[in-house]
Formats: C-alpha cells, structure tokens, sequence
C-alpha cells in the first residue's frame, strides 16, 4: 500500500516535470498539440505533461499530504487506545456535523441538510463515513460469549441498552436522520447498501463472532431508517430517486464527454486537477461547459492521470478492502473485528458514491477515506499475537 502510494506521489509530481516536446509528442500527443497551440511553434522547447501546471501542483500537494496522513495514522495508532480515541472523534465529528446540519435544515423548514459542507452530497459522503466507524465500534462493543442462549442474549441486550454504550446509539441515530435530510440520492442508497452487504460478509467470514449481534445491528440501524427516517423524510428521498431520469440528469451527459476526453489522454491522463481547463473543450451546446468536476471519481482520475495513475489508485483501495476483509475472517479481537466492519462498509459506500459524485476531489472526504484505508491494515495487523 505504501509502496502505491509513493509510486503515486512520484507519478504526479513527474506530470509537472517539463519534458522535450519530442518525446512528449510520444507519449502524449494530445498535450503536446495543445502545448504548441497555445505557445509560437518555435518557442515550444521543454513542456509538462500536465495542461494546467498550477491545478497539478496543488493536487500533487493534497496527495502528498494524503499519503502522509495514511503512513502516520500507521504509525501512531500503535495502542488499543489511540485507536479507541481516533475512532471516537471520527464519530465525535459525525455527530457534530449531523446536530448542526439537522437544526439548520429543521429551523428553515425543509431545506435539505448541508452541515459545514458547500454540497449536501458531500455532506451525506462523510456522514457515511462517521456512520461506518460508528457501527464498527458498536458491533466491537456488541461482540461477546459465544454459543450463548437466546434468553441471554436478550438478557445482554437489555444490559446494553441501560449502560454508556447507549450514547454511541443515539449519536448513530442522530447521524441517520442528517442524512435523510440530505435528500441525497446515492448517499442514502450507498449506506443501505453497504451496511447489508458488509453485514452479509460479516456473516460469510464470522468464526467465532457472535453473529446474531451483527443481525441485530444490522436490524437496528435498518429501523432506525424505516421509522426515524419516516418522520424525517425517507419519502422524500424515494421520490427524488424515483423522479431521476435522463432527462432530468445531465452527470450521464457529463460523463459522456468525459470519456470523450479520457480517449485523448489514455494512459497519462491530461495532468491532475487538470479537468476544469480541459472539458470545455469536449462539452457540447446544451452542456454546462462551467462543469469544475467530472462528478464521477473514476472518470476524474482517468481522464487526468490516465489509465495508469487510475490502475494505482485502484489499486491501494483493492489491498486495503482485501486487508479488511482478512481481517474480518482471521481475527477474534473484537475491536479489530469492529474496525475491519467499519473499513469494509466505508470502502463499499464511498466508492458506489464515487460513480456519481466527487467525494475524493473534498479534502475533508479525502482525509477521511485515507484513515479508512488505515484501519483496514490496522485491524489486520495490530497486535497479532491474540490467543
């Protein structure tokens, strides 16, 4: 994983390198015709591979900062603690973000939740994110005897409900409903989605786990929809996914000339963070040339770092998703086991979010998703001499 991550940072700082227009003619001849549209043909000498010089460099900068952020998390998650701790903040945050995101939008009388955040799909991308780890740490928290009768399992349960664990609830509660008043259409479907399908894999994987915890975990968050979410708004939600259609979209029209773009730029891409100088140069009338953001990650970074830079991208996220589900089937720690709960269903939300949004171009989101990914390792990893 970090051996990708370097080879990432390499790959996009080597995009502002200025190359012979020669060999960038090789290489890239897309970029290298715009160099010498753009420059007297004879003043063409040394160019980058990047069509936006300034936009590559701050990306190079943010992925630098990214792939620090992972290797520290690694670094200084080294105890039960500062897990338990950097966990907790992340739901802290979640929380937070969901109580003033959920007034504002109550207080304004329908007004869809936005939180801190510009875009209420953004909004809704690191609610699911806060939501992940908080189930983790919850099934961590819910993991006990093995084999147990019903009538204690029940006996536990009403255990559970009377003691501080019942904050974690409430603050998961609290979350849902902000992301019902989101009306986002994919950050609402990506949560359902996602916590059945890691509930399935807990299910396929568990060894000793208690998984009539996970069922119930599973049934409690589901209920938390169904009945929290009603009052709130899932209907409203239903309706703007049932009211999606092409003709009410532009993203497909979008993601079209996107591909058209990606088509110029196959393997090298035109230079990360390069998108918003390039497309309107592919967008046709009645598309919005004014577009910033693909609104679909895949095709950000494929059209701006070319299939290669998308391939190590890939994968990082392919490793660390199959390090978490490693870890959801070898170990019985239960905060391991919580932690790997929580990296699979953030892994699963945020990349079905990403077919339709731009999550990972939000620092914020970006930063998030990169301590994901290390709890993936860490789960697999930490303290591996357990009985």
């Amino acid at each position: 994983m970090l051996s990708c991550g370097l080879l990432w940072l390499v790959y996009v700082w080597l995009q502002l390198l200025p190359l012979p227009i020669e060999i960038l003619q090789l290489i890239s001849p897309q970029a290298a015709r715009w160099h010498i549209a753009a420059a007297a043909p004879a003043a063409v000498g040394m160019v980058p591979l990047s069509l936006d010089v300034y936009a590559t460099l701050e990306g190079a900068c943010k992925s630098t900062a990214y792939i620090a952020f992972f290797a520290l998390s690694l670094v200084l998650l080294r105890d039960r603690d500062r897990i338990r701790y950097t966990a907790y903040t992340l739901i802290a945050s979640g929380v937070l973000q969901a109580l003033y995101g959920g007034m504002t939008s109550l207080q304004s009388l329908g007004d869809v939740a936005t939180g801190t955040f510009v875009n209420r799909n953004h909004y809704a991308g690191y609610l699911t994110m806060c939501l992940s780890v908080g189930v983790g740490v919850l099934i961590a928290s819910l993991s006990g005897e093995e084999n147990q009768t019903w009538g204690r399992f029940f006996r536990n349960m009403l255990q559970w409900v009377i003691t501080p664990k019942m904050a974690l609830r409430l603050g998961l509660v609290v979350m849902v409903v902000a992301l019902v008043l989101t009306r986002s259409r994919m950050g609402n479907s990506s949560f359902f989605i996602s916590m059945l399908i890691t509930g399935a894999i807990g299910l396929l994987l568990a060894k000793r786990a208690t998984k009539s915890m996970v069922i119930l975990l599973i049934s409690l968050v589901a209920i938390d929809v169904f009945v929290v979410g009603t009052y709130f708004g899932t209907r409203r939600v239903v309706e703007r996914i049932s009211q999606t259609t092409a003709q009410t979209e532009d993203r497909d029209e979008v993601a079209g000339y996107a591909l058209n773009m990606w088509k110029d730029y196959p393997v090298f891409g035109s230079g990360l963070g390069s998108f918003a100088a390039v497309f309107p140069r592919y967008s046709e009338d009645g598309t919005p040339a004014s577009y910033t953001y693909a609104h679909n990650d895949y095709l950000q970074f494929g059209t701006e770092t070319g299939a290669l830079g998308l391939s190590l991208l890939g994968l990082m996220v392919a490793m660390s998703f199959a390090a978490a589900l490693r870890a959801q089937y070898l170990r019985r720690d239960p905060l391991m086991r919580g932690l790997s709960f929580a990296s699979i269903m953030g892994i699963i939300a945020l990349m079905m979010h990403s077919a339709v949004d731009f999550n990972l171009q939000i620092p914020s989101n970006a930063m998030t998703f990169m301590l994901i990914l290390a709890f993936a390792w860490i789960s697999l990893y930490h303290d591996r001499a357990e009985a």
